[in-house]
């Protein structure tokens, strides 16, 4: 039975397409990951330049009415232009805050752990710096947002949205890790996620999508997704909402299973019992004897049976006698058609919905319809081809008069 029908992030679709094993561990049953210092890291540098830049969201633009996402119905074109109510903190009490909010899970040992904090503080001096000679106009800071996009419920935490001098909006998302490019923005499926999400919950446009390196204090900016783009990322969310409703979840080995903190209770990786282990490797390599019998004699059935076709064709019969019995030659046959061909010929025709182009199938049985009229039905055997493939059957019936 289906499940109900998901809420979706950028995170748990990654996740899902990578391992569906590994998301139902993570999300169904509800299983916890080791934590790891570089995503207690980053997470507490979000945590300080949210506290930093909050002071300066613009108060226009909040709805006027509470809703539980944000939308941006409630400005006014007297709002754009205006100064913030609020400005940045002092730099000492950031890096109070910095310190005090600290995340210490996940690091390997306390040199790691210190070598992070050094980084983060040098991380939030900096970038107060470029702050103070050109501050951000963001309107929403670590904000939820929600949509159902055509269909597909989706989520995500936006770190942060700009206005523009234009007027439009840009989404920030912070990074801290070591190596960003500009094709890392311009790929990035998390950053199409929330224009998903921030063209669903604001009403003005998304104008650039931004994925900011704090390391080298770099905006990556780049044009919002094209339709061409948003629609094939529709694509990988519906693979995942898919499998996740059918409840497919199937583990999928690859290089991320060395990082996996599943693998004690993945089938792919977990142990066979030391009991167990003599009676089912006796039938290992039982199956693997079979086996190899099995393609020793399918390959001896497939010669055989190509004599006898070669036979039959040679002495035009269908049926040859053996001393216990005789085999009948039987055809197979099969339809094929060019799936551009046929789905023009069903457009042009109003039948789009009786067939499907890809469906050999249903093209077939379209043809043979005969509520179809007779020359849309001689079209699509025109374009169709004819395979038959010939077999043998066994009637173990002896021969008479042979």
């Amino acid at each position: 039975m289906a499940a109900s029908e998901p809420l979706l992030s950028y995170s748990s679709v990654r996740a899902y397409l990578e391992c569906p094993l590994r998301w139902k561990f993570l999300y169904v049953d509800g299983l916890k990951e080791a934590p790891r210092g570089y995503f207690s890291f980053g997470r507490t540098v979000h945590n300080a330049l949210e506290e930093l830049l909050r002071p300066l969201v613009r108060p226009a633009a909040e709805p006027e009415v509470a809703l539980a996402q944000t939308t941006l119905d409630g400005w006014a074109p007297r709002s754009i232009g205006r100064e913030p109510d609020g400005g940045l903190m002092p730099l000492d009490d950031l890096l109070a805050l910095y310190r005090r909010s600290w995340i210490s899970d996940g690091y390997a040992n306390p040199e790691e752990e210190e070598r992070y904090r050094v980084l983060g503080s040098e991380i939030l001096r900096s970038y107060y710096q470029t702050l103070e000679l050109s501050p951000p106009h963001p309107v929403a800071i670590e904000r939820h947002l929600e949509a159902t996009w055509n269909g597909l419920r989706v989520h995500g935490y936006v770190d942060r949205i700009d206005r523009t001098a234009h007027g439009g909006l840009e989404i920030v998302d912070y990074k801290t890790s070591r190596e960003l490019s500009q094709d890392d923005a311009r790929e990035s499926d998390q950053l199409g996620i929330y224009q998903v999400l921030v063209e669903r919950n604001f009403t003005e446009p998304v104008e650039a999508l931004t994925l900011y390196h704090l390391r080298f204090l770099r905006p990556l900016t780049v044009p919002p997704r094209p339709a061409k783009e948003i629609g094939a990322l529709y694509e990988r969310v519906g693979t995942a909402r898919d499998g996740i409703r059918s409840q497919a979840f199937e583990p999928t080995p690859g290089r991320q299973c060395s990082r996996c903190d599943f693998r004690a209770i993945c089938p792919e990786f977990r142990d066979v019992p030391d009991e167990e282990r003599q009676p089912l490797a006796d039938l290992v390599d039982r199956f693997a004897r079979l086996r190899e019998e099995e393609q020793r004699v399918d390959g001896e059935l497939r010669a055989t049976a190509e004599e006898l076709h070669a036979a039959a064709q040679r002495l035009g019969v269908h049926r040859i006698p053996g001393s216990q019995g005789f085999v009948r030659r039987k055809p197979e046959e099969s339809w094929q058609y060019p799936p551009e061909g046929v789905r023009a010929l069903l457009e042009e025709t109003g039948l789009s919905e009786r067939a499907d182009p890809i469906d050999p199938t249903s093209v077939r049985r379209l043809q043979r319809d005969p509520t179809v009229p007779p020359e849309v039905r001689q079209r699509l055997a025109a374009v169709g081809h004819r395979q038959v493939r010939w077999y043998w059957e066994i009637d173990p019936q002896k021969p008479t008069g042979d």
